[in-house]
């Protein structure tokens, strides 16, 4: 039997692993550590992580300063309110007090009348 080689397949083979090594070697180029411009490049990002931490952590101390000064706000309206409430009440019950003052006197006056009414009969008949 004639064994028939296949150049194309074994071609295309050589030279798929040949890129990959040529991939392998640039990515252990570009790994260097003592490269100045992805140390540079690297602090850069360190910066900028930096710079985002801060950023949050001022959104976040915003947020609890707003969220305290609602509140306060919301103590302060329930505070006037119930002061309103409680104001309102003792207007209730002191304009209460002069309704029961005022029948009062109004019914002293008119057991009065009647006490003079029923003199006055009695002193007639008794004539």
């Amino acid at each position: 039997m004639k064994k028939t080689k296949n150049s194309e397949h074994v071609d295309r083979r050589n030279a798929a692993a040949d890129a990959k090594a040529n991939l392998l070697q640039a990515f252990r180029a570009a790994n260097d550590v003592n490269d100045p411009a992805r140390a540079a490049k690297q602090a850069e990002r360190i910066a900028i992580a930096e710079a985002r931490e801060v950023r949050r952590a001022e959104r976040k101390q915003a947020k609890i300063e707003e969220q305290n000064r609602i509140e306060r706000e919301n103590a302060e309206r329930e505070a006037a309110a119930a002061a309103a409430a409680k104001a309102e009440a003792e207007a209730r019950e002191a304009e209460e007090k002069k309704l029961i003052s005022r029948v009062l006197e109004d019914e002293a006056a008119r057991k009065a009348e009647r006490d003079r009414r029923y003199a006055n009969r009695k002193a007639r008949n008794s004539r």
